[in-house]
């Protein structure tokens, strides 16, 4: 399993970065706000990671720099995440008991 579609935002239009995509077997999909759009625009496949990073903010840990080593809070960052996988996979496991 490898990543095949990375979706960005417009920090990563242009050859350069199109170029590195392409170089790692990757496609390259910019979501762009509309030509002529002024303000908030709800932009598609850009909540998916506005969610993940909401859903890590509920464990207070990891919003505090209070780690002496990096490798401790990626621990704790795994350890939250695999939490959260755990939760949604928590209906999957009761339907295959039951």
């Amino acid at each position: 399993a490898s990543i095949e579609v990375v979706f960005a935002d417009q920090g990563y239009t242009g050859d350069p970065a199109a170029r590195r995509a392409a170089e790692m077997g990757m496609e390259l999909v910019v979501v762009k706000q509309p030509e002529g759009e002024k303000g908030f625009v709800l932009l598609p496949r850009r909540w998916v990671v506005e969610c993940s990073f909401a859903w890590l903010s509920r464990f207070r840990r990891l919003g505090r720099d209070l780690e002496r080593l990096s490798s401790t809070l990626l621990g704790f960052h795994f350890a939250a995440a695999s939490v959260l996988l755990a939760n949604k996979l928590q209906p999957l496991f009761g339907m295959l008991a039951g």
